[in-house]
């Protein structure tokens, strides 16, 4: 009888390095591991988020983009242009600016959890060759990813990625 196959190693790393917003680290990398379970199942995946403060993205957004001013995400695609699955692993790093989470999601209604859920998803799909530079990729990038902001509020509580984990009770 054959040994049924190892699944891939998909490693997943979320730092925080902000204080606009504590954030429930553990249980928003229980989050993206439901993501990646839908998105690449079968998939090598070395997957890193680095939640940052307004300066630092600053900062980064000059260095890799070019642009004055914070943004949302940054995404850095170390495996190449080739898309996964077919392409093979994901590796990369998003970092991500909990603050604009905060502004943007106060302007759009939302809440700021599922705002920050939201551009980890957008980091995701472009390490899987998702491309918003133009309208009509644009539109099929949001479309995933609105999909999948959906199917992951389904299944969490998004309002948990602000809570700061509990501790215990002796």
């Amino acid at each position: 009888m054959a040994k049924p196959a190892e699944p891939p190693a998909q490693d997943l790393h979320v730092a925080n390095r902000q204080r606009t917003r504590g954030v429930n680290l553990r249980f928003l990398a229980q989050v993206l591991r439901r993501l990646l379970g839908l998105r690449l199942p079968r998939t090598p995946v070395d997957f890193t988020i680095h939640l940052v403060g307004p300066a630092e993205m600053a900062r980064r957004n000059q260095a890799h983009l070019g642009h004055e001013g914070p943004t949302d995400v940054i995404t850095l695609d170390y495996a190449g242009a080739a898309p996964a699955p077919a392409g093979g692993a994901v590796t990369g790093e998003a970092f991500i600016c909990v603050a604009v989470a905060v502004t943007q999601a106060a302007e759009f209604g939302v809440a700021w959890e599922c705002e920050l859920v939201r551009y980890c998803v957008h980091a995701l799909l472009h390490l899987q060759g998702f491309d918003d530079l133009s309208p009509a990729p644009r539109r099929r990038m949001k479309a995933a990813e609105n999909r999948l902001v959906r199917r992951l509020a389904r299944e969490f509580d998004l309002s948990q990625v602000g809570r700061e984990p509990t501790l215990p009770r002796e």
